[in-house]
């Protein structure tokens, strides 16, 4: 092929290809990354056929690098991460160690050294934040308490290996890596704290002169009212930081980008930045898992199956069990503990990120990064088994109490009603399951106008903020048997469920019914299926938010339009 046209054939075959297989696996309900990265392993140089340019896929896969990583750092909220800090912060810590030390401890028994085994580790120890985003929207867990502890969980990950991308260069000498000379424990000590003040000098950079230049920037260029011009200070913000901070503070394309977009994400202008840079980013990510797939070699799974296997034990079991021993012993229910186990149970970019880093320095033989690659899409594709495994074991474990409670811990006084409760308030009362913005907004209107309720809610940092606030309120996850009896619900005249995972606010129901049959109920729901299945169980009212908010702009609508006196129409589905 002419050296001109390998581009375009790289990214024509690679792109194309990566669209077939990833719309083909969507048909058998897995992740379009698996296709992708088949795609990769078809264009590769280990399949026959076409083969692209490795060199120039690398380099693609650089950009698709630095957008993810911008995209990231937009995305990033400081707020979400310290509102689950006491279990993410801890939890995600020991998991990572967890999984380092088993894929230290199995490299070793392979041969390898302790220095290659520690890196093998850490690539196994972090999840895809893309994999784990997209299982939460589907199951409609992104603001519930569960998805919030998984996304602040895989932040800290995230955080974690930003870090470990920037001190692995400076530490390839002491772990046995060749592409670095070695030097003593003072020679160490020097190189870190030289890479840690450049780390330093570019994130003091950023954050007192980028904060300022950055969102001006992009206002002004807003302000000329061009699209495309807007869209090009973007990429430049994006590019231009990851590439300078390369160059002049050696830190890694990754770290800069990250950064860039954190900075960006201060700006007024976010969400339009964040727009504009998802086609690329979503293109070049795409691409970057197809560089990815081109370095697996299919024959290792013939080659080494049991050291594939036991990948994929370590990703998809010893990670999980370490998150779900860590979630229990933070006292939290065992539905929230198969959760973030599901969730972890599986690796992504940022393991591919590592394992290519690790390669370049020496630490990851050509086996070790193609293992790394094996394991990401054996575990890739069976996470979603792992959702339906986590939902039947969690239903196993509750059919079973006496095994419920050994695996439970008490919550302690955070778990009961708060002493000097008056007991008039326990009865007629109203049940709110959820204390979040619905929740809370329903409370402040039952207050109003003298109804008493009192708050289930299973967060129990911020049960200790509603009771500091005067509210009558315990922790505890009232699907499970004896919260609500604890709530007097065979006395209360009304059940809110504001839950937004729909198989929670059944199981809540279901619990309620048990004990007083008769119960009124108002539930939150995100889909007419939902709704209609809540229904037949004999709620009360099954309140769907976009229907509702239909029909404010309908009313408004219709009174701005002069026809204030006219009927409302039902709101129909739009398929």
């Amino acid at each position: 092929m002419p050296h001109e046209t390998a581009l375009i054939a790289t990214i024509a075959a690679g792109i194309s290809l990566a669209f077939i297989l990833g719309f083909a696996v969507t048909h058998i309900r897995l992740p379009p990354l698996v296709g992708y990265l088949l795609a990769g392993v078809i264009v590769g140089p280990f399949t026959p056929g076409f083969v692209a340019d490795t060199g120039l896929a690398q380099q693609l896969a650089e950009i698709g690098v630095i957008l993810l990583m911008f995209g990231v750092g937009i995305h990033f909220s400081v707020a979400d991460l310290l509102a689950v800090r006491r279990i993410a912060l801890p939890g995600a810590v020991v998991q990572i160690t967890v999984a380092t030390v088993l894929g230290a401890f199995i490299s070793r028994v392979w041969g390898g050294s302790w220095g290659s085994g520690i890196v093998f580790g850490l690539c196994l120890s972090v999840a895809s934040t893309v994999v784990l985003l997209r299982a939460m929207e589907d199951r409609g867990m992104m603001d519930s308490l569960d998805g919030r502890i998984a996304i602040g969980w895989l932040i800290v990950e995230d955080l974690a290996t930003v870090l470990v991308l920037v001190l692995l260069p400076a530490l390839a000498a002491a772990l046995g890596g060749t592409g670095a000379e070695s030097t003593d424990g003072a020679g160490l000590v020097v190189t870190i704290a030289i890479t840690i003040s450049k780390v330093a000098a570019f994130v003091a950079l950023m954050f007192v002169v980028g904060r300022r230049a950055v969102p001006w920037l992009l206002e002004r260029v807003a302000s000329t009212g061009s699209r495309e011009l807007f869209s090009l200070a973007v990429l430049a913000v994006a590019l231009g930081v990851a590439v300078g901070a390369a160059a002049l503070f050696d830190v890694s394309f990754a770290l800069g980008a990250f950064f860039a977009g954190m900075v960006v994400n201060g700006s007024d202008l976010s969400h339009e930045a964040a727009a504009d840079s998802l086609p690329l980013q979503d293109a070049f990510s795409v691409l970057f898992f197809v560089a990815v797939g081109m370095l697996f070699d299919p024959t290792i799974l013939v080659r080494q199956p049991l050291e594939v296997f036991a990948v994929v034990l370590i990703v998809m079991i010893g990670k999980s069990l370490a998150a779900f021993f860590i979630v229990l012993a933070f006292r939290y229910p065992v539905r929230t503990a198969l959760t973030i186990s599901a969730s972890l149970a599986q690796i992504g970019e940022f393991s591919f990120i590592l394992a290519a880093l690790a390669a370049t320095l020496g630490l990851l033989p050509p086996d070790g990064q193609g293992l790394v690659v094996a394991g990401a899409l054996l575990s890739i594709s069976l996470n979603p088994l792992a959702f339906v495994a986590a939902d039947r074991l969690e239903r196993w474990v509750a059919a079973r109490p006496r095994l419920l409670s050994l695996l439970e811990r008490p919550a302690g006084a955070i778990g009961d009603i708060p002493s000097g409760t008056d007991a008039e308030r326990l009865r007629g009362h109203a049940i709110i399951v959820g204390y979040g913005r619905v929740g809370s907004a329903i409370g402040e209107t039952l207050a109003a106008h003298g109804i008493p309720y009192l708050i289930v809610e299973q967060d129990r940092d911020a049960v200790k903020g509603f009771r500091s606030r005067g509210l009558v309120a315990f922790a505890g996850d009232a699907s499970r048997p004896g919260i609500l009896e604890e709530a007097n619900v065979k006395d209360a005249c009304l059940l809110v469920v504001t839950a937004p995972d729909p198989f929670k606010a059944r199981a809540v129901i279901v619990a309620a019914r048990r004990v007083n049959p008769g119960l009124d109920t108002v539930v939150r729901t995100h889909s007419d299926d939902e709704r209609a299945y809540l229904e037949k169980l004999g709620v009360g009212e099954a309140v769907m938010g976009e229907r509702e908010l239909a029909r404010a702009m309908s009313r408004y609508a219709l009174r701005s339009c002069g026809v204030g006196d006219a009927k409302e129409r039902p709101i129909q589905p739009a398929f």
